[in-house]
């Protein structure tokens, strides 16, 4: 299976030409320091300040990026590990300079700036920073905290990484990798799905207390940060760095867990079809159903997505096969690599990459689309500037969700008997992962942080509290003794300290793309413009006012409901064929 290139980054980190950039990231730095005490007029001031951002940003993207992406593939790289600790101090020295262009343009009138044509083009840009800097420390605490982070909650977020991503679990007569093991998970032998989940469950216990320690400080360290910089709750801080209003979040929510009987008839009858007398064990969650030997190579994969993106649009198409043969993507699994998949846009270079773990599985097919799908909004977003790139969590699922569902609806069309019921049964399963589990995820996120108030939770209340938030979401669907009390262990998204609740945009994603998806039956190609304008504007838009461009309320529930209802009707349908 093919590797990714990082050549388009940096050949190696003997290369000159990464030498050079670290030499002019410095230079930019002093420049950057500087700045403040600069005595000219207020535009042309900011139009200098604007011009740092944005070089600065380019290089330390190309630079982290390399860094970042060597480490997903070896995350005990020594180089890559220096390397990484470098541009960290490197970026904390600019904190100062951030802080003061952040207060020059909070107290700046933006109505007097806009005749200029050099601030023009980056007005929304001006108006978030002026909107966030009321939630700034002063320049001295910016700085610290700057200082402090690459031994603070990203040194915790690296332990949980390297932890995980080089843990190997003893599997009958030998060992695997993580990765390996949960993608076990989907295998049509029973008796291999038990062992697997048995054998990750053992596992964990190996680290479960430093994980739990990550844990604890990381959330320990965003609820005091969140209370001293002026947030309500980490929740509100998620759904300001989110540009989306709590009361958006709360309609999806809602709507959500109205539609949870229909999903847990879903699980049900997975359960009663796999042979068990009551709830479905977690280790059969991901169990294929129906009929299907088909397995796919790397450049079969991309074969298939490449034909069913052309129902869609020649340019998604070519997209995904540019993707493929520019060796944008990083497929086999193997130790030291971190597990699950991304999709890493890399601005500078107007290109990105993704990383999976592809075992050849439908499964494997379906998220590659997903990350594909992040690669095709980073074409569009590349058209804009640097500096109006940046878009939220919810809308980054946009995309993503919608090349999954093309896939996925193309392949249940195309496809009879038992092999419409397996390929049927994996898109439910997706939907349910996106709208139950990740309530689930939520859930315990949530109470985790109002815990983590009164001090460190154990290992034995963090367990308890994900599997009530299991029980929460699942109910009766799931046998009580069989759920994942370490599914905290296994997720990622929890140990980032600067972004938090990054589970509700996956479920904001799903149901966003099929309300667009289902317009975009309605209308044919030429609604294929306005979604790639959507996602090329994303950047510079709240969620709200994203969603309206096409004419969709997100603040209703009754536009969640309509989206909930299409997953529904797969369900209906799976019922009706397994009856």
């Amino acid at each position: 299976m093919k590797h990714w290139s990082l050549d388009a980054l940096f050949t190696s980190f003997d290369a000159p030409e990464y030498e050079a950039a670290h030499q002019r990231l410095a230079s930019l730095v002093d420049a950057a320091l500087a700045w403040e005490k600069k005595e000219e007029a207020l535009a042309l001031k900011i139009a200098e300040g604007l011009n740092l951002t944005r070089e600065f940003r380019s290089l330390s993207v190309r630079v982290g990026g390399f860094i970042n992406l060597t480490l997903a593939t070896d995350t005990q790289n020594e180089r890559a590990l220096r390397e990484m600790q470098r541009i960290q101090t490197l970026s904390a020295k600019l904190s100062p300079f951030r802080t003061a262009f952040e207060n020059t343009v909070a107290e700046a009138d933006l109505s007097t700036l806009k005749s200029n044509e050099a601030l023009t083009p980056f007005t929304f840009y001006l108006e978030e920073t002026q909107k966030q800097a009321k939630y700034l420390l002063s320049s001295a605490e910016e700085q610290l905290l700057a200082e402090l982070s690459p031994t603070g909650g990203s040194a915790w977020s690296r332990l949980h990484s390297v932890l995980t991503s080089t843990l190997m679990v003893p599997y009958e007569a030998g060992e695997k990798s993580l990765p390996e093991i949960r993608n076990m998970a989907y295998s049509k032998d029973a008796s291999v799905r038990k062992k697997a989940y048995e054998a990750e469950i053992a596992a964990y216990e190996k680290i479960e207390e430093p994980v739990a320690a990550s844990l604890n400080a990381i959330k320990g360290q965003v609820n005091t940060l969140a209370k001293k910089r002026g947030y309500a709750s980490p929740v509100a801080q998620a759904a300001e760095y989110s540009r989306m209003e709590e009361k958006t979040l709360e309609a999806l929510l809602s709507a959500m867990q109205a539609h949870f009987p229909k999903f847990r008839a879903y699980l049900k009858r997975k359960a009663k079809l796999l042979g068990h007398d009551k709830a479905l064990p977690w280790y059969d969650l991901f169990a294929p159903m129906g009929e299907s030997s088909t397995t796919f190579s790397d450049s079969e994969a991309i074969d298939y997505i490449e034909k069913q993106f052309a129902s869609f649009s020649e340019e998604l198409s070519g997209h995904a096969r540019k993707a493929y043969t520019d060796n944008w993507i990083d497929f086999p699994p193997k130790k030291g690599k971190r597990g699950g998949a991304f999709c890493s846009n890399l601005h500078p270079i107007g290109a990105s990459r993704i990383l999976m773990n592809f075992e050849g599985t439908f499964s494997n097919v379906i998220t590659l689309a997903h990350e594909l799908g992040h690669a095709y909004h980073g074409e569009q977003i590349f058209k804009e500037d640097m500096l109006n790139a940046s878009y939220t969590m919810p809308v980054a699922e946009t995309a993503s969700t919608l090349c999954e569902t093309i896939v996925k609806r193309a392949a249940i069309e195309d496809a009879a008997d038992q092999e419409k019921i397996f390929l049927l049964e994996q898109s439910i399963m997706g939907s349910t992962q996106v709208i139950v589990d990740i309530f689930s995820r939520y859930t315990f996120e949530k109470n985790v942080f109002e815990e983590r108030q009164k001090g460190p939770l154990p290992v034995s209340r963090l367990k308890a509290l994900m599997e009530e938030a299991q029980a929460i979401a699942y109910g009766e669907a799931i046998d009580p003794d069989v759920r994942h009390p370490y599914m905290w262990v296994n997720k990622p998204h929890y140990y980032s300290p600067g972004l938090s609740f990054y589970n509700f945009p996956y479920a904001f994603g799903l149901l966003f793309a099929k309300g667009i998806y289902a317009e975009y039956q309605k209308q044919g190609a030429p609604f294929v413009d306005q979604i790639n304008t959507l996602l090329q504007k994303t950047g510079q838009m709240s969620v709200e006012a994203v969603a309206k461009l096409i004419d969709i309320d997100v603040q209703d529930e009754a536009f969640w409901h309509a989206s909930l209802d299409v997953i529904e009707a797969e369900i209906d349908q799976f019922l009706e064929l397994t009856a």
